[in-house]
């Protein structure tokens, strides 16, 4: 049995047919005569050597145990030609095929995926690639090429080849576990916060190896992973410092509380978009950089 090949055509009268319940709404929506449409579908039964339609019985055409075999793939044909056409079109326009993102490990989730869903929707061509670091690893990403745009914090070294903007910032504070020995004390006295552990993200960057940021406990241990860091909190291993925001269910639940420390208080953490100063941004980066920083500046707390 020969099976030819089905235009595109002839496939988009096919959905137009399943979508609109019939021949002759089918050729208003596409703006064709009911003869052609009924032809183009004629021509596909041949083609593919099926019967798509039960046209028998009723004036609404039905679709066979055949037709309804195969809609899922026409559907994906026709879908894969749009985004190509898209992403064409897009290349014309100067619109990036391909977008790296660095951001910040305390860039708040929140933040994140409400501005990912939009550019999703209004960029559905470009493939995002994406990166969460910590500390100088967002700039470390951008500095090499395989990121267009980071979202780093306050704790970035200045370098000649980045451009910088500041973004927002979010609030940091002391926690630790109801059971921990701090936040046990009614008041904690000044130097007390020195004999107990403390829980510090690590740099996994050369641009800010060694150094130490608000660590103010003699004992500590270094994490590279955010979420490990807050398990081991509500664990009552150590106390450390947290995004508020990504801590707030466990505040309100009793899981970990928020420590009153004389010497290591709230810390505004600073985020700032960067890029590389000999870069151009395309119409998806700039989209981004606008709405990280939209988003950032309406959270509260």
């Amino acid at each position: 049995m020969a099976i030819g090949q089905p235009s595109l055509d002839h496939l988009r009268i096919f959905l137009a047919v399943v979508d609109e319940g019939s021949f002759n709404r089918a050729a208003q929506k596409l703006g064709r005569a009911i003869s052609v449409v009924s032809y183009a579908i004629a021509s596909l039964e041949a083609q593919l050597a099926v019967t798509l339609f039960d046209r028998e019985g009723s004036r609404r055409p039905r679709l066979t145990d055949d037709g309804r075999a195969l809609l899922a793939e026409a559907r994906a044909v026709t879908d894969d030609i749009d985004a190509l056409i898209a992403k064409v079109r897009g290349l014309h326009q100067g619109l990036e095929s391909e977008l790296s993102l660095a951001v910040d490990v305390m860039l708040p989730g929140c933040v994140l995926g409400a501005v990912l869903r939009e550019f999703q929707r209004l960029y559905p061509t470009v493939t995002l690639r994406l990166h969460v670091e910590a500390l100088g690893a967002v700039a470390a990403l951008v500095l090499d090429g395989r990121a267009q745009l980071g979202v780093g914090g306050p704790v970035i070294v200045d370098d000649p080849l980045l451009d910088r903007q500041i973004m927002g910032a979010v609030t940091l504070i002391p926690v630790a576990a109801p059971t921990h020995p701090l936040a046990r004390m009614d008041t904690i006295p000044p130097g007390a916060v020195r004999k107990h552990l403390q829980l510090v993200l690590t740099d996994r960057s050369p641009l800010t190896e060694g150094r130490d940021f608000s660590v103010s406990s003699a004992r500590s241990w270094r994490l590279a992973d955010l979420g490990a860091k807050h398990t081991l909190l509500r664990e009552g291993i150590g106390w450390g410092n947290m995004s508020r925001l990504a801590v707030a269910d466990d505040l309100a639940a009793g899981r970990l509380v928020e420590l009153a420390l004389p010497e290591a208080g709230r810390v505004d953490y600073t985020l700032s978009a960067l890029w590389r100063r000999d870069a151009t941004l395309g119409p998806a980066t700039c989209w981004l950089l606008d709405a990280i920083g939209e988003e950032l500046q309406g959270l509260v707390g």
